[in-house]
């Protein structure tokens, strides 16, 4: 059952996927790549299903034809090659519709048909009446027509891998020398891909060990001799390879978008956990005035957007207890030990609006003029920095000494 799991479980985590894509794939069906990326997780879905020995078993019988299932997957493994490299056409090309991009794919596709009706043919020529379920390759490594699809197939799915490898160590030298030119183009796109192309290099180099350990082990049998243990020692391996590839290829097609919908929002989360914990300290209730908390399962862009505006919120309840001298305070402080500027100015507001809230938990009254002239001085920071409320949250982290210093100093003498 262990090993049985080896199969399905790859194959569920990929049907996983393949459902959550569908609806993509229903709105973008005339897309080519968009198709051949739902091939991708179908055919390795496929394959691992129709490789586990339960699977073999009934199929077979379901068909009654002996060893179908084995046909079926050296099909299935021929075609997710070419699928890849069909892909990998799409992204490397200017765009889908380039008559360079279409020549290429039509190319693979071509050679992709003509092995699977090549391996078929041979399968229907060839006599497998004893079900093999773990060994086919190599008990018919001797059977007329049978070992020629064994080796057609091994050898296609060399060349597929060996130029999958070529293709994307070309592309990954080629990502590397124009970075280097330009440090400006390295984006949220070009990280995935690099990431992307290099799993791939390393899957598509063991596919090859893989295939020619299997073709090793035929010619060996036409020797009259046993090595069956190649075989058996790297069938484990070869769901995990096919996993990688399955990952190297999705990793850029959704990596961008992961980075901006997630990875970048837990980033400003974090960034700004000292900035909400003080809000929390400071007495607003999340959700108390206009904005409800998220639900439980929201994403972190929700998160992120509910904490700004919740952050923001604060600010505005805060600005009648704000002392523009406690800002001027520790800003000069924050000068004086050699701080820059941007970090400086955030200094003084992370100063200004701790002890803001601490006037404000401590009923003193406003200070109408005082908090003017801190409100202009938030308007300004805000016009100069675009994250100053991260700034501001970096201040409350690295400089606790300082804003805490120049609060307790000021921070009641300027409130009442």
């Amino acid at each position: 059952m262990h090993e049985d799991a080896s199969y399905y479980l790859p194959a569920a985590v990929l049907g996983a996927a393949l459902l959550a894509k569908l609806p993509a794939l229903a709105r973008g069906w005339r897309s080519a790549p968009v198709r051949t990326v739902n091939a991708l997780l179908f055919l390795p879905c496929a394959g691992f299903v129709l490789s586990s020995p339960p699977t073999i078993t009934a199929v077979n019988r379901l068909t009654g034809i002996s060893n179908l299932s084995a046909l079926l997957v050296h099909c299935i493994m021929t075609a997710y090659a070419c699928a890849s490299l069909v892909l990998l056409a799409y992204w490397r090309g200017e765009s889908a519709d380039s008559a360079r991009t279409r020549r290429r794919v039509r190319a693979w596709k071509t050679a992709c048909c003509m092995v699977i009706v090549a391996l078929a043919g041979l399968f229907a020529l060839g006599d497998v009446p004893v079900e093999r379920p773990r060994d086919f390759d190599t008990y018919y490594a001797t059977t007329p027509f049978i070992s020629e699809m064994l080796v057609l197939y091994l050898l296609a799915y060399v060349a597929a891998s060996a130029a999958t490898a070529v293709l994307c160590w070309s592309w990954l030298l080629d990502i590397g020398r124009r970075t280097a030119l330009c440090e400006s183009k390295r984006t949220a796109v070009g990280r995935p891909l690099q990431i992307g192309l290099l799993v791939l290099v390393i899957s598509a180099l063991a596919n090859i060990v893989f295939g020619l350990f299997k073709l090793i082990a035929i010619v060996a049998r036409w020797a009259g001799r046993d090595w069956d243990v190649l075989n058996e020692s790297l069938a484990p391996f070869i769901s995990v390879s096919g996993m990688m590839i399955g990952v190297g290829l999705l990793v850029p097609a959704y990596g961008p978008g992961l980075i901006d919908r997630v990875w970048h929002p837990l980033l400003g989360i974090r960034a700004l956990g000292p900035l909400w914990s003080l809000v929390r300290r400071s007495g607003l209730t999340p959700g108390s005035r206009m904005f409800l908390p998220p639900p439980w399962y929201a994403g972190p862009e929700q998160v992120l957007l509910y904490r700004m505006t919740t952050i923001h919120d604060w600010m505005l309840a805060l600005c009648v207890h704000c002392t523009d001298e406690v800002r001027q305070a520790a800003y000069r402080q924050a000068k004086e030990r050699g701080i820059a500027e941007r970090e400086a100015v955030a200094v003084g507001l992370a100063a200004m609006f701790t002890a803001a809230a601490g006037a404000r938990a401590g009923d003193f009254p406003p200070a109408t003029e005082q908090s003017t002239l801190a409100v202009a001085a938030v308007r300004a920071a805000e016009a100069a920095d675009r994250n100053l409320l991260v700034s501001i949250s970096r201040a409350l982290a690295v400089a606790p000494a300082l804003t805490g210093a120049v609060t307790g100093a000021l921070g009641g003498r300027s409130s009442r």
